[in-house]
């Protein structure tokens, strides 16, 4: 039986996160041995490299020369700045809950389409909106000196990659997913190189090290495929739950390889705002739901 659009967004979400959170943990093992510039322009470049010759042999560079749109370059600019940030929180705090602060992020592009996108959002989902974001203060834990550097970084890295997503929805569909997807691995290639210097200089890196970030670098793009071409197959409120699957990964690897193990507080934030997340995709479903019978009763578009 053929899958909706909707159940493929879903898989390839589902792909997306898993392909994402094995990275990270690869790239949180590799922090302690060079800065966020080198790691951003190793990984990076092998990305770019890896994506190249993908492209090239599926005949997807031919959209080359469109990926010089605002909205392309947009969606680049917003990539670029999650990675810095995201990976500045990565070395500084457990996977869990980087992950865990992550499970925002479906509220996070709701919000974004409602105040940037004109969608319209009911008092219940700005409320779950708002809930969910009382279940990141639980994470974070800010104490009286307020908010650690490291949780600002990865709350700045859910707006920027809120802001990436709903660009995204934008770009052009004849642009194909991996010509987007190469212009985004260049593009933290170039600012990779860019901030090595600023941030420590060039580090040695071991056989092993480079063996890591090899393999960092064929799980993002798996990443970066997934969920571009997610984005652009389903409904943003059906498939964005799926991101929560990341959570599962993360947990997992942080214990197993980090001997992290996730304490009350994270349980408990987690828990909210991925209640929340999922109360406002079933608010938004029902929504949909309702105008679609409401055209279907009027014969046209509901008022």
């Amino acid at each position: 039986m053929a899958l909706s659009n909707n159940s493929k967004g879903a898989l390839l979400m589902a792909l997306a996160m898993a392909g994402f959170t094995l990275n990270d943990a690869l790239s949180k093992a590799v922090t302690p041995l060079m800065n966020v510039g080198q790691l951003m322009f190793v990984r990076g470049a092998l990305t770019t490299i890896l994506v190249y010759a993908v492209a090239r042999q599926m005949g997807a560079l031919g959209h080359i020369r469109l990926l010089i749109q605002p909205m392309v370059l947009l969606r680049m600019l917003f990539e670029t700045l999650a990675a810095i940030t995201f990976l500045n929180a990565l070395g500084a705090m457990p996977l869990a809950n980087v992950s865990s602060i992550l499970q925002a992020l479906p509220l996070a592009v709701t919000l974004g389409a409602a105040l940037f996108l004109g969608e319209a959002v009911g008092w219940r989902r700005w409320t779950a909106i708002a809930v969910g974001f009382v279940g990141v203060l639980i994470i974070i834990r800010p104490g009286p000196e307020g908010f650690t550097m490291a949780a600002l970084y990865v709350v700045l890295s859910v707006v920027f990659a809120a802001a990436r997503d709903l660009v995204t929805k934008r770009i052009d569909p004849g642009i194909s997913s991996l010509a987007i997807t190469l212009s985004t691995a260049a593009g933290i290639t170039v600012v990779g190189a860019a901030l090595i210097i600023p941030f420590g200089g060039w580090q040695p890196m071991s056989g092993s090290t480079f063996g890591i970030m090899a393999l960092a670098s064929c799980l993002i793009f798996v990443g970066y495929l997934a969920i571009v071409m997610a984005m652009r197959t389903g409904e943003i409120s059906f498939i964005a739950p799926f991101r929560y699957t990341s959570l599962l990964w993360a947990v997992a690897l942080g214990m197993i390889f980090f001997n992290e193990v996730p304490d009350i507080w994270m349980v408990t934030g987690t828990v909210i705002v991925i209640g929340s997340g999922l109360y406002a995709f079933y608010r938004e479903n029902r929504r949909r739901a309702e105008a679609a019978r409401l055209e279907a009763a009027s014969g046209g578009p509901a008022p």
